[in-house]
């Protein structure tokens, strides 16, 4: 049955489509891009297909797929899903499928671009179902490779810099990362075997039974380690320069791949390692969680609000969204919980269509200067009036998606921390303040005469856009249905916590 490996079929269908562009011409860049586009819309629908069929009320792993990998090393081939990762995989599914016709306009090394992208594709999807430690680093370190690559080639001007300095960020946690790992395989044992093990599983249950490590010193240590490994990629304030530069460098497809996808591994691993494998020092640091999430919120957005590069503010703001996510998930509440996983899937969909947005109006610019425009809705209005919704939702206008994920983590968190809760609400007024701002230097005001023949948004560049507002508008009224999905999931995971 498709079920039994319904995982592996969407993690490496990518992953035969890759290989299917390597064997092309590389003259033949309708067949590359209509091949990568094949080979994302698959998964994708194998995606919703996974949430149609999935037991909401079951918070535990579903669809698993579990085989000897490394036998020498009790490494398994481990797959499986929950209510927390599986707005993941449709979100990377999604945005996947979509980033490619954003692609279009690559006009260089067709074939290398997108088997690369394609690579990218597999590795995320790995990352959001490994259940093994091993199989999980090998996944999140794959990432690596590509994503170098498609910013250091087909970037901006200094996208060598930004790709070299996304890199060693990256890499510089996953040493850290790696070595917590190591540590956590040579102090548990797989009771079926009596064996060292790389379960992310069995070491989640174990470490309900008690520490692993009895020195509390050594469990902090590891916890920070961990953190900083995740932390780089949310990113948290101070591990964030690097986000700004891959982001304006980037082409934009991998823009919205960077901010849709990427930035939410950083939070997914917390949610799915730190918390569970090290409970007692999630609850320890937790006030400390929640004054970096005050950081992120409120300078991301106060630097927002200083750039007059349009893909800046929005990299920018980005910083300061995934500061709720944070403040969130320090809350250790049910609520807080919801709103913050809510808040890693809104903004995917919201600042994906931001950055898709900005491609738009680079494509026929060819520059991003905010102060640069000027009355661009007398001659692009459909374009304008999808932007004011983008802008709309990120700022967290009631009825779009994004108001419900910053209202609930402020309900989750007020009664745990009401004086940062409070400082952090100015962070809406400060992003409502530069959407505003960009959105009067940009379409308002009298119509500049240089922009008079400029071309209003096309078919392709609405067929990446329209399944974004749609699902913005759709959860904004109705978000019941993600709730179901998550919410048992979150259950599990607070009784792991110990709240």
């Amino acid at each position: 049955m498709l079920s039994n490996y319904l995982l592996s079929w969407i993690v490496f269908t990518p992953m035969i489509g890759f290989i299917l562009v390597l064997l092309m011409p590389r003259d033949k860049v309708a067949w590359i891009r209509w091949t990568a586009a094949v080979f994302t819309f698959i998964p994708m629908i194998l995606s919703f297909y996974l949430y149609a069929i999935m037991n909401p009320s079951d918070g535990g792993f579903q669809f698993i797929e579990k085989y000897s990998w490394i036998s020498a090393f009790n490494i398994q081939y481990y797959l499986g899903i929950d209510g927390i990762s599986a707005p993941m995989v449709i979100l990377t599914g999604l945005l996947g499928f979509l980033s490619v016709f954003a692609s279009w306009n690559i006009n260089k090394a067709h074939k290398a671009y997108f088997a690369l992208y394609l690579l990218l594709v597999t590795a995320m999807f790995g990352v959001f179902m490994s259940l093994d430690f091993f199989l999980f680093y090998i996944f999140w370190e794959l990432m690596l490779f590509p994503m170098y690559f498609l910013i250091g080639i087909w970037g901006g001007p200094r996208r060598e810099y930004a790709a070299i300095k996304f890199f060693l960020y990256t890499l510089a946690g996953s040493v850290l990362m790696l070595v917590v790992i190591l540590a956590f395989y040579f102090n548990s044992t797989d009771p079926s075997t009596g064996r060292h093990t790389f379960d992310i599983v069995t070491l989640m249950n174990q470490a309900n039974q008690g520490p692993f490590i009895k020195e509390f010193w050594i469990r902090l240590a590891m916890y920070i380690a961990l953190f900083i490994g995740f932390a780089i990629k949310v990113p948290v304030f101070p591990f964030h320069t690097w986000l700004p530069d891959a982001h304006v460098e980037a082409p934009t497809a991998i823009s919205v791949i960077l901010a849709g996808v990427l930035l939410k591994m950083g939070a997914y691993g917390l949610m799915r390692i730190s918390f569970p494998l090290l409970p007692d020092m999630a609850r320890y640091t937790a006030i400390g969680l929640a004054i970096l999430g005050l950081i992120n919120i409120v300078y991301g957005a106060l630097v927002a609000m200083a750039q007059t590069d349009f893909k800046k503010m929005i990299a920018y703001s980005s910083v300061s969204h995934m500061g709720f996510v944070i403040l969130g998930l320090s809350s250790m509440t049910f609520i807080g919980f919801n709103g913050a996983l809510m808040q890693m899937f809104n903004h995917g969909i919201i600042t994906g269509m931001l950055f898709l947005l900005v491609g738009v109006i680079y494509d026929r610019a060819h520059h991003r200067d905010l102060n640069g425009f000027g009355g661009l809705a007398t001659y692009m209005p459909i374009y304008a009036g999808i932007t004011s919704l983008a802008f709309m939702g990120s700022l967290g206008l009631p009825g779009l998606s994004g108001f419900i994920g910053e209202i609930l983590v402020f309900l989750g968190s007020i009664k745990v921390y009401p004086v940062i809760v409070i400082i952090s609400a100015t962070g809406v007024i400060f992003t409502a303040a530069y959407f505003l701002w960009a959105y009067q230097r940009v379409f308002l005001g009298a119509a500049n005469e240089k922009y008079k023949g400029i071309a209003e948004i096309n078919g392709r560049e609405l067929f990446t856009l329209i399944p974004l507002v749609l699902i913005a508008l759709f959860f904004g009224v109705y978000p019941v249905p993600f709730f179901n999905l998550v919410g048992p999931s979150l259950s599990k995971l607070l009784m792991m916590v110990g709240h």
